[in-house]
C-alpha cells in the first residue's frame, strides 16, 4: 500500500513551521552569544536538553501517553540518545567556531548521511532523487564554505586553517544525526514520538552531564549577555521541540516539515543583526542551493 500524499498546508500550519525554523535558527545564534561569554558547549547542551526533557516528560504525563518500552526499543533509544548527544555537542562546537549560518549549512548535509547509513546498516539503495541532489548540495556547500578561500582573501590554506575544525564538527554532527534518523525509522516503530523525544533528550542531558564533569564542572556565563544567550537558547529550543511534537502531529503536517530546513536562512539574518556576522554574496548563493536542495528532498512523496 502506498503512503498517503502529504496533506496540504493551512496558513496557520505553514506559519507555524516557519516559526519553528526561526526559533531553531535563533537558538543557535543565542548559543553563539553564550559561547562568546564563557559558557562551554557541554554546559549549553546539558542546560538545554535537561530543561527540554522535563518539559516533554510533562507533556507525556499530561496526555497520559503509555511509556512501556520493550527491550529492542530501549537498546535503540540508548543508541539514538548517544548519537543525538554527539550531534548536539558537535553542532554547538561548530557554531562556536564558525559563522552560525555556515555551521548550519554544513550540518544540513545530513540527508546524504542518512542515505549512506541506510545503505550501510540496512542495505537500502538510495533513491534516484537523492543521487541527483548530491552534486547540487555539495556544490552549494563548496560555495558557501568558500573552499578556495577566494571570498575571504586568505587563500585555501589559511582559510581552512581558520574554518577547518568548525566544518569538521558540523559534518560529524550531520553524520551522527543521519544515523540517528535511520535508527529511529527502523528500530522504534510503534513508539509515540513524545516518549521518544523525552527519552532522547533525557539521555542527551545525561551524556552532556558526563562531559561537563570531565571538564571540571559547569561553566556559567561571565556577563549578562551570556546569560541572555543561555536562557534564550534553552527557551527557543524547548519551545520549538514542544510545538513540533504536540501541535504539528495533531494537524497532520509532519510530512511537510522539510519547510523547517530554511533555518540557516533565518540564522544568517539573525547572526548578521545580533552578532554582526556577514558572509560574501557567493556564499549566500551557495547557502540557498543547499537549503533549496534539502527542502526539495524533504518534500518528495514517500
Amino acid at each position: 500500500m502506498s503512503s498517503p500524499a502529504p496533506q496540504a498546508l493551512s496558513g496557520a500550519a505553514f506559519a507555524t513551521l516557519l516559526l519553528i525554523a526561526l526559533m531553531m535558527g535563533a537558538n543557535h545564534v543565542a548559543a553563539r552569544l553564550a559561547f562568546d561569554h564563557g559558557v562551554t558547549v557541554s554546559t549549553a547542551v546539558l542546560f538545554r536538553s535537561g530543561v527540554t526533557a522535563l518539559v516533554v516528560w510533562g507533556i507525556v504525563r499530561w496526555y497520559r501517553v503509555p511509556v512501556a518500552l520493550n527491550a529492542g526499543q530501549r537498546r535503540a533509544l540508548l543508541k539514538i540518545g548517544l548519537l543525538v548527544a554527539v550531534q548536539s555537542l558537535c553542532l554547538y562546537s561548530a557554531v562556536a567556531r564558525l559563522p552560525v549560518a555556515l555551521a548550519l549549512l554544513a550540518f544540513n548535509t545530513y540527508p546524504l548521511w542518512t542515505a549512506l547509513w541506510s545503505r550501510l546498516l540496512y542495505g537500502e539503495r538510495p533513491e534516484a532523487r537523492v543521487l541527483r541532489a548530491m552534486p547540487v548540495m555539495l556544490l552549494g556547500l563548496a560555495l558557501a564554505l568558500d573552499v578556495a578561500g577566494a571570498a575571504s582573501g586568505l587563500g585555501a590554506s589559511a582559510h581552512w586553517g581558520r574554518i577547518g575544525a568548525g566544518v569538521a564538527f558540523a559534518l560529524m554532527a550531520a553524520a551522527a544525526f543521519g544515523c540517528a534518523l535511520v535508527l529511529t525509522q527502523h528500530e522504534t516503530a510503534g513508539l509515540d514520538g513524545r516518549v521518544r523525544t523525552a527519552t532522547t533528550m533525557e539521555l542527551v542531558a545525561l551524556f552532556a552531564l558526563l562531559a561537563v564533569a570531565g571538564q571540571g564542572g559547569v561553566h556559567w556565563p561571565l556577563a549578562s549577555a551570556g546569560w541572555w544567550g543561555l536562557l534564550g537558547l534553552t527557551a527557543l529550543y524547548g519551545t520549538a521541540f514542544t510545538v513540533m511534537f504536540t501541535v504539528l502531529p495533531r494537524w497532520g503536517v509532519v510530512s511537510n516539515s522539510a519547510i523547517m530546513n530554511v533555518e540557516p536562512i533565518f540564522a544568517l539574518a539573525l547572526a548578521w543583526g545580533v552578532l554582526g556576522q556577514a558572509i560574501a554574496l557567493v556564499q549566500v548563493v551557495g547557502g540557498l542551493l543547499v537549503v533549496g536542495t534539502v527542502v526539495w528532498l524533504g518534500m518528495r512523496r514517500r
